[in-house]
């Protein structure tokens, strides 16, 4: 983790008095902090897949949605901040480029999957947020964006899904070729507003 990040953070802990914390946190987010829309994605049936091919197959898995995903995020002008196991977390400058870098990977992975053995064949559910975010050289990235888009990619869309929060999704320009359903979704305790995109 960044150092400057941890020295401030060290700083807010050591406060024993919440008004004492606010500057640091403030400081915080002057340098750190950017309003991004965030993409989280995670391949489906990954868990079960794994445990009954092994070890390899779970490489060969996260390989290839790695060597997919990277350049089509990339082309859309946003930034892959990490890959976690089967997981992807990216960033970009607004909505609609997320969402593009999304419709084009689940092409993508359509346009292989026709081609290979069913075991073979990559599903993603992704998981679509906008707001502020806290970017640490790492890289990471941390807030409640990054929360929201990990609960709607990681737990709850299935394979081919996109599903975005509505804060996000009223940052699109018209699209006739995607639409969206409302969905309503309480995740550990807290209402959710969300959309699945259809395309």
């Amino acid at each position: 983790m960044d150092k400057r990040f941890e020295e401030l953070l060290q700083q807010y802990i050591e406060q024993d008095d919440h008004q004492q914390r606010k500057p640091i946190e403030e400081q915080l987010w002057r340098e750190f902090g950017a309003t991004k829309a965030v993409l989280i994605m995670d391949l489906s049936r990954f868990s079960m897949l794994t445990q009954k091919y092994g070890i390899v197959y779970n490489l060969a898995m996260v390989y290839r949605m790695q060597s997919v995903s990277q350049p089509l995020i990339e082309r859309e002008g946003g930034q892959v901040i990490k890959y976690e196991a089967d997981n992807c977390f990216a960033v970009f400058d607004d909505v609609y480029p997320a969402v593009r870098a999304a419709l084009s990977i689940n092409r993508a992975f359509t346009e292989l999957n026709a081609n290979t053995d069913e075991k073979f064949d990559i599903l993603v559910g992704t998981g679509i947020d906008y707001g502020e975010v806290l970017l640490v050289e790492g890289p990471d990235y941390f807030g409640m964006a990054v929360n929201r888009a990990s609960k709607l990619g990681e737990d709850i869309a299935s394979g081919g899904e996109i599903l975005i929060t509505k804060t996000a999704f009223d940052r699109m320009p018209a699209d006739p070729r995607i639409h969206a359903e409302p969905l309503e979704l309480t995740i550990s305790g807290l209402k959710l507003d969300a959309l699945a995109l259809k395309y």
